[in-house]
């Protein structure tokens, strides 16, 4: 992939390469249509740090892997870069990438009372304080013959 204005919401400015092949034009018409970016071209670093492989002869070195991610999640991957380093016995280079996932949580709204709503002065009523009092007396008296406690009427 190359440096061309147009790829750049894609894939970046920091490519290794200035034009783009076939192979690269491919990788950004699928990250274009799935609503992906190519991360590997996005961060600045040497360009002994972007290319991720070497020809045997030794001089030709190409940027040929590439870490692709959603566009709603690209700032996760916090900085991408390969490593000389690991010798496996292979002309390609290790490729690190440094994420930080973000964990959402969403808060839970309070909760709506979706009974009816209660009129508290009608307990003022003789006969309606009484009904209820007698529901309510009945409702606990069930629940403590449930918990096996006789005293209903505590003080």
């Amino acid at each position: 992939m190359g440096r061309e204005n147009v790829f750049k919401p894609t894939i970046g400015n920091e490519s290794l390469h200035q034009t783009s092949n076939d192979n690269g034009v491919r990788i950004v018409n699928i990250a274009t249509s799935k609503n992906l970016n190519v991360k590997s071209t996005m961060f600045p670093h040497r360009n002994i740090h972007k290319y991720t492989r070497t020809s045997p002869d030794g001089k030709t070195h190409n940027h040929i892997h590439h870490i692709l991610i959603d566009r709603r999640r690209h700032t996760s991957i916090r900085d991408l870069r390969s490593f000389r380093g690991a010798d496996c016995d292979t002309d390609y280079y290790l490729v690190v990438a440094k994420f930080r996932e973000r964990i959402y949580v969403r808060k839970q709204a309070a909760q709506k009372f979706d009974g009816e709503t209660f009129n508290l002065r009608k307990l003022n009523e003789l006969g309606v304080k009484d009904k209820y009092q007698i529901v309510i007396t009945n409702r606990f008296a069930a629940l403590v013959l449930l918990n096996g406690d006789e005293n209903v009427n505590r003080a």
